[in-house]
């Protein structure tokens, strides 16, 4: 039995939006990592010529001071050239050009700069100098990728993830 009451309210099924970011392809972070190094190399390459630091490395007569401040410069520049992405949405230049983007996996919202460069970056960076030893915590950190949540040790680190920029 139908109710025709012309009072009756209208039904319809509801659905709750989808809120759930879609994570970045391992693919599209392995190229956005890539670019954001060649763009690393094109300004640290030169210096590295120009001060002879590329010579006195080839030799093995580089010192640990020198090689830490050219790794704190490197930070430094690595924070120039993306801080205002980072700022403005949690992207460098090479997730920027790839769509995707940084968020807290938490929340999924866009972190404080200082967090992202202090808490995802810094520690791998400083890791990545340790003679011997650095190389191997880059290539765990980069395996971690292919774990189910496709989040890098990095970002297990700062509590971050990384989505693609038209899902949130």
């Amino acid at each position: 039995m139908e109710d025709n009451n012309v009072y009756t309210p209208p039904k319809s099924e509801l659905e709750a939006p989808n809120t759930v970011d879609e994570l970045a392809s391992r693919w599209a972070r392995l190229w956005g990592a890539l670019i954001d190094g060649v763009i690393g190399f094109t300004v640290m390459i030169p210096l590295m010529f120009i001060t002879g630091y590329w010579e006195r490395a080839m030799a093995q007569t580089v010192g640990v001071t020198e090689t830490v401040l050219y790794a704190v410069f490197g930070f430094v520049i690595f924070a120039v050239l993306h801080g205002y992405f980072l700022v403005k949405n949690g992207q460098t230049i090479g997730k920027k050009i790839l769509g995707t983007k940084i968020v807290s996996n938490e929340t999924g919202e866009v972190l404080p700069v200082w967090k992202v460069l202090f808490l995802r970056y810094l520690p791998v960076s400083v890791a990545a100098n340790i003679p011997v030893l650095g190389g191997f915590v880059i290539l765990i950190n980069y395996l971690f990728v292919f774990s189910k949540s496709k989040r890098c040790l990095h970002d297990l680190i700062a509590s971050t993830k990384v989505i693609n920029v038209d899902a949130h």
